[in-house]
C-alpha cells in the first residue's frame, strides 16, 4: 500500500532513475515518485507547469481542500503569461505566509523546489526538494514525473512526514491529472482552431463554373460598370496525387 501511493503512475525504471535535484538532497530518508503520460508536446505542457503556485496558476488539484487550511488557492484553467518567466532564486508560493525556492529550472525540461513547511515560529525538521521533469517519449508524447525527496533534521520529523505524505498522495494524482487534461485541451483546441481555418480558406477559394472563379458581383454602394466583365482566369489543374487539407469540393481540371 505505502509503495503504491508513493509511486503512482511511474515505472521502476522511472522510480530509479535520477532526474533533477536529486543531488540537492544526496541521502534522503523518504521519496515518492509519481508520473503520468500526456498527449502534447512538452512546449504545451511547460506552461502549466511554470505558473504553479499560490497567488499563480494554483495546483490543479482540490481547491476546496487547500483552502480549508487557508491557502487561497485558487486553480487557473487558461495560461498565464505573467507567470511564465521563473528563475532561480525565484519564490514559488505553497500559501500566502509559505513559500519554496525555485532551486533549478530547466526551460520545457524541469522545474525544481527546495524549502518546507515551518512549525509556527520554527524552521521545518526536514530539508525538502519537489521536482518536476518533462520526459519525451517516441510517440510524440511526454512523461511527466514528479518526485518529492525529503531528508529528517529533527528526528521526530518523521511522525509528521509519512502521515502527511498519504495526504500529498491524494492532491499530487490530482495534480498530475489536472496538468494533462489542461495540456491536452489546449492541444486539442488549437487543433480545431487550425482545421477550421484550414476549411474555411478552402471553402473561399474553392471555384465554381466548371473549374472558373465565379464572377464578382457588384457590391453594394459601387456602380456595376466599376467591375470588370473579363472572365477570370482558370483554376491551375493540380496533380491528382498531390495531398491537400481542404476538403474535395471539386475535382481537378
Amino acid at each position: 500500500m505505502r509503495r503504491r501511493y508513493l509511486t503512482w503512475g511511474a515505472t521502476d525504471q522511472e522510480i530509479g532513475d535520477p532526474l533533477a535535484g536529486d543531488d540537492l538532497i544526496s541521502n534522503p530518508d523518504m521519496v515518492a515518485t509519481r508520473a503520468i503520460a500526456i498527449r502534447a508536446s512538452a512546449e504545451r505542457v511547460w506552461p502549466w507547469i511554470a505558473q504553479l503556485g499560490q497567488g499563480r496558476g494554483g495546483f490543479y488539484s482540490y481547491d476546496w481542500l487547500e483552502n480549508l487550511v487557508g491557502c487561497d488557492i485558487h486553480s487557473s484553467d487558461r495560461i498565464l503569461r505573467e507567470w511564465q518567466d521563473i528563475e532561480v532564486g525565484d519564490e514559488i508560493k505553497l500559501a500566502p505566509q509559505v513559500g519554496l525556492v525555485v532551486a533549478l529550472v530547466e526551460h520545457e525540461r524541469s522545474l525544481v523546489l527546495r524549502g518546507g513547511i515551518p512549525m509556527g515560529k520554527r524552521a521545518a525538521p526536514y530539508d525538502f526538494t519537489w521536482a518536476f521533469m518533462l520526459r519525451d517519449e517516441p510517440d510524440e508524447t511526454v512523461r511527466l514525473l514528479v518526485r518529492e525527496r525529503y531528508v529528517y533534521t529533527r528526528a521526530w520529523a518523521r511522525l509528521i512526514v509519512e502521515p502527511a505524505e498519504l495526504l500529498s498522495f491524494v492532491m499530487s494524482q490530482k495534480m498530475l491529472r489536472g496538468i494533462r487534461d489542461r495540456a491536452e485541451r489546449t492541444v486539442a483546441t488549437m487543433s480545431s482552431r487550425a482545421s477550421a481555418a484550414a476549411i474555411s480558406t478552402c471553402t473561399t477559394s474553392a471555384p465554381t463554373n466548371g473549374g472558373q472563379h465565379r464572377k464578382p458581383q457588384a457590391s453594394r454602394g459601387y456602380a456595376a460598370s466599376t467591375i470588370s466583365d473579363t472572365p477570370s482566369r482558370p483554376l491551375l489543374s493540380v496533380p491528382a496525387s498531390r495531398p491537400s487539407i481542404c476538403p474535395d469540393t471539386w475535382a481537378p481540371a
